[in-house]
């Protein structure tokens, strides 16, 4: 007969070791959701595919404080959404660059544009946008004219531009520049008459 103590001292090292198991499994998991929701708060902006293409990005320019229409080839997928998001990350190099006329901090990214019918277009930009954005009544307009403007010359149809903020309504851009409303692009394009006319 088997020494009862030897029985309890295996059955205690088989729920220890069950336990012990268990927890390891709980901790794979909890890791792995873990990595999981770091690769969703943080996407990869992916690759630009499709042919090349020549397209207008209207591109401010702080000194003197106008709008100016600049062609530019960048690689265009054939979806509408994506094509405008293509465009907002084209127009967004030309900002991040060293020696851009209109600079925006390097951080700044497009997180997706949505384009919704009848004619609304919706950016939304991430927090580094917002935050790293210069303040002043200009350089705050001039980036959403730009914006408008480059979305309505290349994307046909759009009638209203409407930002977000890491996916959310937020009151101005800088200080200045209402983004709680949504915006009217004949209101943008007699705007933009203006900044070019600037001498």
């Amino acid at each position: 007969m088997i020494p009862r103590h030897l029985i309890f001292g295996t059955a205690a090292m088989l729920v220890i070791a069950l336990a012990a198991g268990m927890y390891a499994w709980h901790l794979r998991r909890q890791i792995a959701h873990q990595q999981i929701q770091t690769d969703v708060s943080h996407p990869a902006s992916p690759a630009p595919q499709g042919p090349m293409e020549q397209v207008t990005l209207w591109v401010a320019e702080d000194d003197p404080g106008t709008l100016r229409a600049r062609a530019a080839t960048i690689p265009m997928p054939s979806g509408r959404q994506e094509r405008a998001e293509e465009l907002m990350r084209a127009l967004l190099n030309v900002y991040t660059q060293e020696s851009s006329p209109h600079p925006i901090v390097p951080t700044a990214e497009v997180r997706t544009v949505f384009l919704v019918d009848p004619g609304l277009a919706v950016i939304d930009l991430n927090r580094a946008f917002a935050e790293g954005h210069r303040s002043g009544i200009l350089v705050e307009e001039l980036t959403i004219a730009s914006m408008v403007q480059t979305i309505t010359a290349n994307i046909p149809g759009t009638t209203r531009v409407k930002f977000l903020i890491d996916g959310k309504s937020q009151p101005t851009l800088a200080g200045h520049a209402d983004l709680s409303i949504t915006y009217d692009v004949s209101a943008i394009q007699q705007l933009a008459s203006v900044l070019q006319n600037t001498p």
